[in-house]
């Protein structure tokens, strides 16, 4: 026994010489082909993570963070953020090249390549059979089964819903108006884009507009989930055992309710007149199935999970910069309030406003180039979330760079951050950070059919702005999203002033006026950055006043 220990003692130097070595390899040969900075042995890039969080406020969202990162190290089109073993190796991709030749189909990956591991954080959210998250064979037919409620002509059929909803926003926003106070917007459009996505969805009045008690509990429990996921100090989760128990049950809540709703639809979707007449998202996918077993229901409210999930935030994110960009833009706003006037008359009055898009949707949409380009210029500067894929170690992912240098990426986490790619000045020039709207008049679609179309001489490449991402994975509901957002602008922009109070808010001369740059954008006292709350969110929750507009003589 004495003469086993001493053996173990004498092979002690050898074994953590040898653990020694391959931590180097591990940590400074296995990813040297990848742009990165020099990290430190044993904890990776997580201090220069931490250091760069440090030289600005900590609750920004972690895009600005590898933008930072990734200007010290000569913005390269890729770099690498070695996090293990908290998590995988990170390969941050900053080139739309790169990100496309990711996202596009191929024939090692029909569907794209693979959705990352570390979406499996969304199963609460979204459920395990979520649209968002399945992956190959088991993701296509349900693309299938729902690409027909969400098809641009169709939806077009929902815009009275659309219409009503936004009504009741407006109304909220005469209130304040005449009041005065302030208020988060953020609580407004994400109360508005929840009844939006009920009513289109499910055809199913959520109440998320009215006062707490007259709300339904698909809403009450699922905007408490969501609060279980802001980032308020980047804590790893399991450290908080009472916050992890709170969001199981809320799950749980959430999910009990939205079954009860599915099985409420798909009884009256059984009676011919139903049938004939049912036109929300879920009756459509429901019309061909025989009987809601167990599974199938579960399946049915994972997708309806998804679709509130990504439905109401990413329309709520975007309206809430649209009309703060505005609000600092009066260039802008005074181009799509001449449009605005050009299609609906002098009048803004939301009654008329509804009555045109009711009497002919089509050829409205078809003649809002100016709010489209505004629409997709919003999405550009601020992007709602990004996304990551990572193929499998020894898939023989390779990559070009714009050097045509090619680079194997198996086995690493690969993050599209669509906030770099965006703003990617190589691509957008010296006003990649600006908001110019008129960058996109004359290609200002941000439909499907767009998809992989590149613009001509002189436009911004195709890959470029994907807010929506790209390839067979793109966001099914990107057409509503547009179609939301069009015309809660037209009922919206005209009729009110937006007023930013706090972070972002406009700086005024001696003479209590707004001071403007050479830009023709007012001058801001502090930025109106993004946190992350699953998503990219206004970290103030984009708290305004508003003003009923005065037109001038």
């Amino acid at each position: 026994m004495a003469d086993t220990a001493r053996v173990l003692l004498a092979l002690m130097p050898l074994l953590l010489w040898y653990l020694y070595t391959e931590a180097k390899r591990q940590r400074f040969k296995k990813y040297a082909h990848i742009p990165h900075l020099t990290p430190s042995l044993v904890l990776g890039h997580m201090k220069t993570i931490s250091d760069f969080y440090k030289t600005g406020d900590k609750r920004r969202h972690i895009d600005y963070v590898f933008c930072q990162i990734a200007k010290a190290a000569g913005n390269p089109p890729i770099l690498l953020m070695d996090i293990r073993p908290v998590s995988y190796a990170l390969c941050v991709v900053l080139s739309h090249d790169v990100a496309e030749q990711i996202s596009r189909s191929s024939k090692q990956f029909p569907y794209s390549t693979p959705k990352s591991p570390t979406f499996q954080e969304l199963v609460p959210i979204v459920g395990s059979h979520s649209i968002i998250l399945s992956q190959g064979e088991v993701w296509k037919p349900l693309r299938k089964r729902y690409n027909a409620g969400f098809a641009p002509q169709h939806l077009i059929t929902l815009i009275s819903p659309i219409l009503e909803k936004t009504a009741l926003f407006l109304g909220h926003l005469d209130a304040y108006a005449q009041s005065g106070a302030e208020f988060a917007l953020d609580i407004l459009c994400t109360n508005l884009t929840f009844d939006i996505i009920g009513a289109v969805i499910m055809d199913v009045d959520l109440g998320a507009q009215r006062p707490p008690s007259q709300r339904s509990d698909i809403v009450t429990y699922y905007h408490s989930l969501l609060q279980t996921f802001t980032d308020n100090g980047r804590i790893w989760m399991w450290l908080n055992p009472s916050l992890m128990l709170r969001r199981y049950r809320l799950s749980r809540l959430a999910n009990t309710a939205i079954k009860a709703a599915v099985a409420q639809k798909f009884t009256e979707a059984q009676s011919q007149h139903q049938t004939s007449a049912a036109r929300s998202v879920l009756a459509l996918s429901l019309r061909d199935t025989p009987a809601l077993t167990p599974t199938v229901l579960q399946q049915t409210a994972d997708q309806v999970k998804s679709f509130l999930f990504a439905g109401h935030d990413t329309t709520s994110i975007l309206l809430q910069r649209l009309f703060y960009a505005l609000s600092i833009s009066p260039r802008a706003l005074a181009a799509l309030r001449a449009e605005h006037d050009a299609i609906f008359g002098p009048g803004t009055d939301p009654a008329h406003v509804a009555a045109v898009f009711r009497d002919r949707a089509e050829d409205v949409l078809n003649r809002m180039a100016y709010t489209s380009a505004v629409i997709k210029e919003t999405l550009r500067l601020w992007p709602p979330a990004s996304t990551a894929r990572r193929a499998p170690p020894g898939a023989g992912c390779v990559v070009r760079l714009p050097d045509g240098r090619e680079v194997c990426l198996d086995g690493m986490v690969l993050y599209l951050c669509h906030h770099g790619i965006q703003r990617d000045a190589a691509v957008y020039g010296d006003s990649a950070n600006d908001f110019v709207p008129e960058r996109w008049l004359g290609d200002a679609d941000t439909s499907a059919e767009a998809e992989g179309k590149a613009g001509g001489e002189g436009r911004v490449p195709a890959s470029a702005w994907r807010p929506f991402e790209r390839g067979p994975r793109n966001c099914i509901g990107q057409e509503l999203a547009n179609l939301e957002a069009r015309v809660i602008l037209a009922s919206v922009a005209r009729r009110y002033d937006f007023v930013k109070v706090g972070a972002g808010e406009v700086r005024l001369d001696d003479r209590g006026e707004p001071v403007l740059n050479e830009k023709g954008q007012y001058e801001v006292k502090s930025e109106l950055f993004n946190m992350r709350q699953v998503t990219s969110k206004p970290y103030d929750s984009c708290r305004m006043r508003v003003k009923l507009h005065e037109t001038k003589p």
